[in-house]
């Protein structure tokens, strides 16, 4: 019966991851600002949210545990919602962060640090899991760290929402594109692992300049709410 329902659950999983990948390609390509653009992102953000939910619990059941996935998803998980956080400070009767703000990007960093934690104490044991830890909660405790510096000095860093919006959410499809590769294909080589970040950050490069440039010229309207 429990196994069963594991692979009910992972079924499930790969269905909304599915639809969330294609919807976040979708909305790469798609116009920005678009209604297109809002819907494919919707769709991805749930499918996502949905699918990567279902991995934590995936992750940990009896011989499906996967640290990977579990990292992945809670990674996922925290790209989105502050992602969608981002879009709330582009209206100014938003004076200042939320305590669910502030409360989400404290316990990413929380989980940051003890995923350091782990990625030490595990280093002479499981090397590779080690890693993991070590890179996940690096990068956890960076983003983490830099939203709550973003939600502090509001006043100086409202105008960088568009940013924040669009590294957060491109991460967030980076993240998903690389659970699918590694974990759904089993292509687990340096290319699998590395190509989707490499591509990735170039695109965010490419649309953070672009979005600084416009900014520096004149003030944008880009995502309605």
């Amino acid at each position: 019966m429990t196994e069963t329902l594991i692979k009910v659950l992972i079924y499930i999983h790969a269905f909304f991851g599915g639809i969330g990948l294609v919807a976040g390609y979708a909305t790469i390509i798609a116009k920005k600002g678009s209604s297109g653009h809002k819907l494919y992102g919707k769709i991805f953000s749930t499918g996502m949210l949905v699918s990567s939910l279902l991995s934590l619990i995936v992750a940990q059941m009896p011989h499906h545990k996967n640290i990977f996935l579990f990292l992945i998803g809670i990674f996922t998980i925290y790209l989105i919602l502050s992602g969608y956080t981002a879009l709330s400070f582009k209206s100014k009767t938003k004076q200042s962060a939320s305590i669910k703000d502030y409360t989400t990007s404290v316990i990413m960093l929380i989980s940051g640090i003890v995923m350091l934690l782990m990625g030490i104490i595990n280093w002479s044991v499981m090397l590779q899991f080690a890693l993991l830890y070590l890179i996940f909660g690096g990068i956890s405790v960076f983003i983490s760290s830099r939203d709550i510096i973003f939600y502090k000095n509001l006043k100086n860093t409202r105008k960088r929402w568009l940013q924040h919006h669009l590294g957060k959410m491109i991460g967030a499809l980076i993240a998903s594109t690389t659970a699918f590769i590694v974990a759904g294909l089993h292509y687990g080589n340096l290319i699998g692992w590395l190509a989707p970040t490499v591509l990735g950050t170039f695109y965010i490069i490419y649309w953070m300049r672009k979005m600084t440039k416009k900014q520096n010229n004149a003030s944008i309207d880009f995502i309605d709410q």
